[in-house]
C-alpha cells in the first residue's frame, strides 16, 4: 500500500472551435506542490488529473479511490447567468462543460466528506453548491475596494486579515501576511457549515473553511500553487496533505454526510 495520499485535481477545459481543437490541462503549480509538499507526517502526494468526465458513476468510482481533492482555479469566471445575475462587461464565463463538472465534483466530494483544498474559482464553486452567493464584480460590489486584479503585472499582492484560532491562523502564524490576487469576483453570503478565515482590507473573503473541525475543507482565494505565491503559502498544501493522510489511514473522524440546504435564496437556487 502507498504510503503517499492520492489527490485528484480537476482539470481545465477549452471547447473546440474554428481556431483549435478541444483541450484538457491544467497548470503545473498544482500537481507540483501536491507531490512536493512534504511534512513528518506527509511524504507528499499523488497527483490525479482528473478530465471533466461525463459519467457520474465514473467520478463516484475514482473519488472513491482518492484520499482528498483541490479544486483548481481559473483564469475564467463561474457563470453570473447560473446565480441569478446579469452578466458584467468585466465577466469571461468558463466552459459550460467544466462548470458543469466543477460543480458535480465539489458537490460529491463535499458528501464524501473528503479533504478539499480550494483554490480561486474552486474556493466559489464550493461556496456557491453548498448554498452561498457570489459577488460579481468586487469593484462595483463591494465598498471602497481595494485592487484584487492587474491585467498587466501578475505580482499583485495585499495584505490578508486572518481571523484567530482558525486554520489559516495555524497555516500562516503571526504578523503580516501578503497573498497574490488575481480575481474580480468573491464570496458574498457564505454558504451555511463554513466560517471566514480570512478577509481582504476592504472586506471582502479571501478565505474560508469547515466549521466543523473533523472535516478538512479549506477555500482560499489567492493561489498557492503559483509562481507568485510565497513560500509561506507551501504550508496551505502540506497541510492539507497531513488532513489527507489521515483520511487515508482512518485517523480522521469526519462525518460521512453533509447537509445540503433543503431551501436557499434565489440565487443559490438558480446556482445548483
Amino acid at each position: 500500500m502507498s504510503t503517499k495520499p492520492i489527490i485528484a485535481l480537476n482539470a481545465d477545459f477549452r471547447p473546440a472551435s474554428a481556431e483549435h481543437i478541444a483541450l484538457t490541462w491544467l497548470t503545473s503549480g498544482y500537481y507540483d506542490q501536491v507531490s512536493g509538499a512534504k511534512t513528518t507526517k506527509s511524504p507528499g502526494g499523488i497527483p490525479m488529473i482528473v478530465p471533466p468526465l461525463a459519467e457520474e458513476e465514473d467520478l463516484r468510482e475514482l473519488l472513491e479511490r482518492c484520499d482528498g481533492v483541490v479544486l483548481a482555479g481559473s483564469s475564467l469566471d463561474l457563470d453570473p447567468k447560473r446565480l441569478g445575475l446579469d452578466k458584467h462587461p468585466a465577466t469571461k464565463p468558463m466552459a459550460t462543460r467544466r462548470e458543469d463538472f466543477d460543480r458535480r465534483l465539489a458537490r460529491m466530494a463535499v458528501e464524501m466528506r473528503l479533504p478539499i483544498l480550494a483554490i480561486g474559482a474552486g474556493m466559489q464553486t464550493v461556496n456557491v453548491i453548498c448554498g452561498g452567493t457570489l459577488f460579481q464584480h468586487i469593484p462595483e460590489d463591494i465598498a471602497r475596494p481595494i485592487q484584487h486584479r492587474d491585467h498587466v503585472e501578475r505580482t499583485l499582492r495585499h495584505i490578508i486579515n486572518i481571523v484567530p484560532g482558525t486554520r489559516m491562523d495555524v497555516m500562516y502564524g503571526p504578523g503580516e501576511i501578503r497573498v497574490n490576487s488575481d480575481h474580480h469576483m468573491c464570496v458574498d453570503q457564505l454558504a451555511p457549515h463554513f466560517k471566514v478565515s480570512a478577509t481582504a482590507p476592504d472586506g471582502a473573503i479571501e478565505a474560508f473553511e469547515s466549521v466543523d473541525d473533523d472535516w478538512f475543507c479549506v477555500g482560499v482565494q489567492w493561489h498557492p500553487e503559483s509562481d507568485t505565491a510565497a513560500a509561506l503559502d507551501m504550508q496551505v498544501f502540506e497541510i492539507f496533505l497531513e488532513a489527507c493522510i489521515d483520511r487515508m489511514t482512518g485517523a480522521d473522524t469526519a462525518p460521512a454526510t453533509i447537509p445540503f440546504p433543503q431551501k436557499a435564496s434565489r440565487k443559490a437556487v438558480a446556482a445548483a
